[in-house]
C-alpha cells in the first residue's frame, strides 16, 4: 500500500479543510464550475497544492485572493484552518470595498416591510402594462 506523504494534499480537499466549503462534494463543485483558479488558472479537483500557491475564489458577491500557507488534508477548528493560508491585502481592499457599495444600494433601495397582496400586484401589474403604450 502507497504510503501518502503529507506534502500532497489535493485542491478540492484543501479547500474543505481551510474551510471555505462546508463539504468536499462542494468544494469540487465550486473548481469544475470555474469559480476557483490555481495560479490564475482554472484547474482540476485532483491538482495538488503547493505551498505559496495563489488561490482566487469566488463565493457569492465576494471574491478572496489567497496564499497557501500550510498543507492540510483533515478538518479541524476554524483557528486552525484560518492559519492555512493569508488573504492578500488588495484582496481584503476590495472585499471591503464591494461591502460597501452593496450596504449603501440597499440603504438607498429599501425593501417593504410585507410582500404586496393580490389585489396590490394585480395593480401593479395593470400599471406596468399600461406603460408600455
Amino acid at each position: 500500500m502507497k504510503e501518502k506523504s503529507s506534502e500532497e494534499v489535493r485542491l478540492d480537499k484543501w479547500l474543505w479543510a481551510a474551510r471555505f466549503y462546508k463539504t468536499r462534494s462542494l468544494a469540487r463543485d465550486m473548481i469544475e464550475g470555474g469559480k476557483v483558479h490555481y495560479n490564475g488558472q482554472r484547474s482540476k479537483p485532483s491538482k495538488l497544492v503547493e505551498l505559496e500557491a495563489e488561490l482566487t475564489l469566488r463565493q457569492g458577491n465576494d471574491e478572496r485572493t489567497v496564499i497557501v500557507t500550510g498543507l492540510s488534508d483533515k478538518r479541524g477548528p476554524a483557528e486552525v484552518a484560518q492559519q492555512l493560508y493569508r488573504e492578500t491585502a488588495a484582496s481584503i481592499e476590495k472585499r471591503e470595498k464591494t461591502a460597501l457599495a452593496r450596504k449603501m444600494n440597499a440603504l438607498t433601495m429599501p425593501h417593504p416591510d410585507r410582500r404586496p397582496d393580490k389585489k396590490e400586484r394585480r395593480d401593479l401589474l395593470k400599471f406596468k402594462l399600461s406603460g408600455d403604450e
